[in-house]
């Protein structure tokens, strides 16, 4: 059993078949076969079902997969220590990010590496937040942008920011005064909010959870007329004056410049919610994830600075 098998077998896994591994290896479909044939024959046991769709694992297939993947990965991160050496910032560093933060963050974090480190290959998957929580405990990311961390175990987390929530709604609906910033001078409160016909993700979403727990708080029914997760067509949804909904001013802040949206500060109480960058620490921290961090962080402070980002750094920000 050697690491260019492991490879290999984890590529089939992953991909549920042979041929795509083939493919995306550039490696003979009979070679990756002959080479899962011998991983079967030196431990004894079957690894993978093969069937007209596809292979799947086993029982023992999914036990060597998950030791696979971490061997796999500790030695290219082995590799990529030893080039850091050599001067020059290389490697890959994957990070997940929710939509909202990636609306103001992925783009200037993506622009920054590719300027000051062009051989640092940066992979940003934005998702909702219980993907990107699930995807570092599983130890397939880097890095993520987490909200809620109630539920967080065995990672590693450091508050960035305390960023506020907002009623939002389309600009040319809302009959106040909204300042050359794009935010209702007057503000609302959160029973007058639940007066309106509101457009939020699902209860399974992070966001629609801090929501209802304020709603709960204030023992506040809110009227929600329509649920949906993408926050895109929700936007899309409210601009089009078929709704309001809660959003942070990250996820708005283009449409508050194109003045296709505004937002209205919520009062009694005041809807916070924290945002964290989160690390899984079994997984190996290479110089470039820690430049990613750092970089992230600056970002982030440049971003509240000109109130593109509208939120509090947090004290314990290091």
């Amino acid at each position: 059993m050697d690491v260019r098998q492991l490879r290999y077998f984890v590529r089939i896994a992953e991909l549920g078949s042979v041929s795509a591994a083939s493919h995306r290896l550039g490696v003979a479909q009979p070679s990756l076969s002959q080479h899962v044939k011998h991983l079967e024959q030196e431990l004894g046991v079957d690894l993978l079902v093969r069937s007209s769709r596809g292979v799947s694992l086993t029982d023992s297939g999914q036990i060597l997969l998950s030791h696979a993947q971490s061997i796999v990965h500790a030695v290219d991160v082995a590799v990529t220590e030893i080039k850091d050496r050599s001067g020059e910032l290389r490697g890959s560093v994957s990070i997940g990010v929710p939509s909202s933060a990636g609306n103001v963050l992925s783009v200037p974090l993506a622009e920054t590496v590719l300027h000051q480190y062009p051989k640092l290959m940066l992979r940003t998957m934005e998702a909702m937040s219980g993907h990107v929580q699930e995807w570092l405990a599983q130890g397939q990311l880097d890095l993520g942008i987490l909200y809620d961390v109630d539920h967080v175990r065995h990672l590693r987390i450091q508050p960035l920011l305390m960023e506020e929530l907002f009623l939002v709604s389309a600009a040319d609906g809302w009959h106040g005064k909204i300042g050359n910033d794009g935010i209702a001078q007057k503000p609302i409160t959160l029973r007058e909010c639940a007066e309106l016909g509101l457009v939020l993700p699902h209860r399974s979403h992070g966001l629609r959870e801090t929501i209802e727990r304020f709603a709960s708080s204030q023992t506040v029914s809110l009227n929600v007329v329509t649920e949906m997760d993408s926050l895109t067509n929700m936007k899309a949804l409210v601009a089009r004056g078929s709704g309001y909904s809660i959003l942070a001013h990250s996820g708005v802040v283009e449409e508050i410049q194109r003045a296709t949206l505004v937002i209205v500060p919520i009062r009694d109480p005041i809807m916070r919610r924290t945002v964290f960058l989160v690390r899984n620490p079994s997984r190996p921290l290479t110089e470039a994830t820690r430049e990613v961090e750092r970089l992230i962080k600056e970002i982030v402070a440049e971003l509240v600075r000109k109130r593109l980002w509208l939120g509090q750094i947090c004290s314990s920000y290091t």
